[in-house]
């Protein structure tokens, strides 16, 4: 087997419990390609099991975010279909591992975006939708022990997304200097704006649909884009309820169930 598949089986491992060291001192060279060489073996093995790439995340957009985890540069992950959901809807603990959660811009789009150059007039052209959206966010490193290299190897420490309302067209949205609160439970622990995400969630947009090109896999029609945090991102538990607001776009919240509780009940 190799090394690349090896670090590919054991991360996939780690979503069932037992989390693993860092591995980057295990990939076949050290590079951004070789970790995103383990990442996408991850998804083939997906995809074989017959789960479906739904979309694309972004991920270390924010400052605060890379100041955070002890990085300096964005990176992208895969999202499958049963990675997404609708609001209000109990999501279950046992698929996260170490979560924390941040609020987002989410794209959906309407074109495919397949140039190597693509630009944001090329990602604004190719928007259906914009919504808000909660992504929590996993990582299978113990301790969240992360390189830019295991982060993006472990899927750009992906975990579940939640999407908000209403969805809108781009159209008359402002997302530079829109606003962002999230709360935990009733108290606000996020606040963000549109130009915390590199300037703007449609530069990150474009940053991701140039790296997907260049890694073989350029953006779809239908697929959903989130482009980034907007602020700091926390731990939640079984038990939480988020909620983020987005000035001009919307609203979006979920829970995270809480087994014990109604085991109990």
């Amino acid at each position: 087997m190799t090394a690349t598949r090896n670090c590919a089986r054991r991360l996939i491992a780690a979503y069932d419990g037992g989390f693993i060291d860092p591995i980057a001192g295990e990939l076949p060279e050290k590079t951004i390609d070789a970790a995103y060489a383990v990442q996408m073996e991850q998804v083939g093995i997906w995809q074989d099991q017959g789960r479906r790439v739904a979309g694309r995340k972004i991920g270390l957009t924010s400052p605060v975010v890379q100041k955070q985890l002890g990085v300096d540069m964005p990176d992208f992950g895969h999202l499958m279909a049963d990675m997404i959901f609708g609001e209000n809807l109990p999501l279950d603990p046992a698929r996260l591992q170490q979560p924390r959660a941040e609020a987002e811009i989410a794209l959906i789009l309407e074109a495919d975006i397949d140039n190597a150059d693509a630009s944001v007039a090329d990602v604004v052209c190719a928007i259906g939708w914009v919504v808000p959206a909660l992504e929590i966010v996993s990582s299978r490193i113990a301790d969240w022990r992360i390189s830019i290299h295991d982060t993006i190897a472990d899927n750009a420490s992906s975990g579940l997304v939640v999407l908000g309302g209403p969805a809108r067209r781009l159209d008359g949205l402002d997302l530079v200097d829109c606003t962002m609160e999230m709360s935990l439970n009733g108290e606000v622990v996020s606040r963000g704006r549109g130009a915390d995400c590199l300037g703007s969630p449609l530069n990150a947009a474009a940053w991701l649909a140039r790296a997907a090109a260049a890694h073989g896999t350029p953006l779809k029609a239908g697929e959903v884009i989130l482009t980034g945090a907007l602020g700091p991102m926390v731990s939640i538990a079984p038990g939480d309820v988020l909620e983020a607001q987005i000035d001009g776009l919307g609203t979006v919240r979920t829970l995270i169930a809480n087994p014990e509780l109604e085991k109990s009940a």
